[in-house]
């Protein structure tokens, strides 16, 4: 089974930019995307972004439409979520995980969390 690594969460203040990474022990057939949740406190997870490891299309929730960009870096098997304009809404454990064939299927590994608190 897939391991996933989260790194990058920090505090930040509001406007500030953030760059989330999502570091794969590999990338198989088991799975054929890579999503970003978060869960802020006292609420329910959120899928945030979505992207397929073949062709690449990308999907993102409203709220982060505009503001929130997903990348792949194919040789470093990592996944990135940069995050610019960040509000403190944004403020919650961002995870990754993997979803089998397309950013439709259904969930597989999940990586650890990492924290993002936007606060001035």
């Amino acid at each position: 089974q897939v391991q996933l690594v989260e790194s990058g969460g920090g505090l930040v203040q509001p406007g500030g930019s953030l760059t989330l990474s999502c570091a794969a022990s590999a990338f198989t057939s088991d799975y054929g995307a890579i999503v970003w949740f978060r869960q802020a406190p006292g609420k329910g997870r959120e899928e945030v972004s979505c992207i397929s490891l073949i062709g690449g299309s990308k999907h993102y929730a409203e709220s982060v439409k505009g503001r929130f960009t997903i990348s792949i870096e194919y040789a470093k098997t990592s996944v990135y979520l940069q995050m610019n304009r960040l509000e403190p809404e944004d403020t919650a454990v961002y995870y990754c995980a993997t979803r089998r064939w397309t950013c439709s299927g259904s969930i597989g590994s999940w990586g650890q969390g990492t924290r993002v608190t936007v606060s001035s």
